[in-house]
């Protein structure tokens, strides 16, 4: 990528509004309109849509950023963002598969683990949810009174995630 176009991404996005997308996007657009098959452009004009809610759109662009190259922490974080827009149209199985193959390339993300717990949630597998974020919080929670009850705390989310598999007939 060029560090100039790397540059005006970086200025489009730090001068974004969450609250009014419509000048971000159009910025975006136009680079886009320059640069249509550039992995981070893609994923920069799909997470500007997310943000303002075009879940459909923005589900559109995210695989074809990922076919486009993207490569380290934007990769991860554009897996993570697609996962979650696929949750938020109600694609939970898509949205997992999406998750088990970030986990898997991207296995020490925090980030992924709990945004996976979300997808976990929404797509009923409640036990699963609480297990995965007993996991984070028995992985990364710092030298406190828990450190005594990391072994119990793993012990618990193996528990749990094994009462959704029970609940879903062993699947």
């Amino acid at each position: 990528m060029s560090e100039s176009l790397d540059a005006e991404l970086d200025r489009i996005f730090a001068a974004r509004d969450r609250d009014a997308m419509a000048p971000t996007i159009a910025a975006l657009e136009e680079i886009h309109a320059r640069h249509p098959d550039h992995a981070r452009v893609l994923y920069e004009l799909a997470g500007a849509h997310d943000t303002a809610g075009d879940e459909s759109t923005a589900s559109a662009l995210y695989p074809r950023a990922l076919d486009a190259g993207l490569t380290g922490d934007i990769r991860r974080r554009c897996l993570l963002q697609y996962a979650s827009t696929l949750r938020n149209l109600d694609r939970f199985d898509e949205s997992l598969r999406v998750f088990a193959d970030a986990r898997d390339e991207f296995p020490e993300a925090v980030s992924l683990a709990v945004f996976e717990a979300l997808s976990l949630h929404a797509a009923g597998q409640v036990h699963a949810a609480f297990a995965e974020l007993l996991d984070v919080v028995a992985a990364h929670a710092p030298e406190t009174e828990l450190d005594r009850y990391r072994a119990s705390l793993r012990a618990n989310a193996d528990y749990l995630r094994d009462l959704d598999v029970a609940a879903d007939g062993g699947a």
